[in-house]
């Protein structure tokens, strides 16, 4: 593989600058988040790092710069959800529609088939057609709708919630 070539790798510290960039341009200008505010380097670092103690952090790199990155978290604190996680999957804004956010899903897919995770959960602020359908092209079904839950620039959002069991 030459330097340049894209990769699908873990994150790492190094990476929170241009993770910090993709993230916050949805947070100051999308309903794709809740958040409202931009995200600190410290505060993505930390978010990172506490991830990556239990669950896998990637990024896609192209060129020698992330382009994009796919996470999970716990779904809910309750212990009898611990094998059900929620599945995140960002991209630059200039990045969508060239199959990435498909092999990112897919290698994020991967690890967590080799731990003990038998469901992963996708949260979609809605409308948001292009998540829907990399969830569906994905194998996710959509498991309902909560309307009118959030509310940023002030308008009321859905949250759509699709599920993929895995084991």
């Amino acid at each position: 593989m030459k330097n340049n070539d894209p990769m699908i790798r873990n994150a790492t510290l190094n990476d929170v600058p241009s993770i910090c960039g993709i993230y916050n341009h949805y947070v100051l200008n999308t309903i794709t988040t809740f958040e409202e505010t931009a995200v600190s380097m410290e505060e993505m670092q930390q978010r990172i790092q506490s991830t990556q103690e239990k669950w896998p952090w990637i990024v896609y790199e192209e060129q020698g710069q992330v382009i994009g990155y796919a996470y999970a978290t716990a779904w809910k604190m309750r212990s009898a959800y611990k094998q059900t996680l929620e599945s995140t999957v960002y991209l630059a804004p200039d990045a969508g529609g060239k199959g990435i956010g498909t092999k990112l899903y897919l290698e994020l897919l991967q690890r967590l088939k080799g731990l003990d995770i038998h469901a992963v959960i996708g949260g979609i602020s809605l409308p948001n057609a292009a998540s829907v359908a990399l969830h569906e092209k994905l194998g996710f079904e959509k498991a309902g709708q909560l309307k009118e839950v959030g509310n940023k620039f002030n308008q009321w959002i859905d949250v759509g919630y699709w599920e993929l069991l895995i084991k």
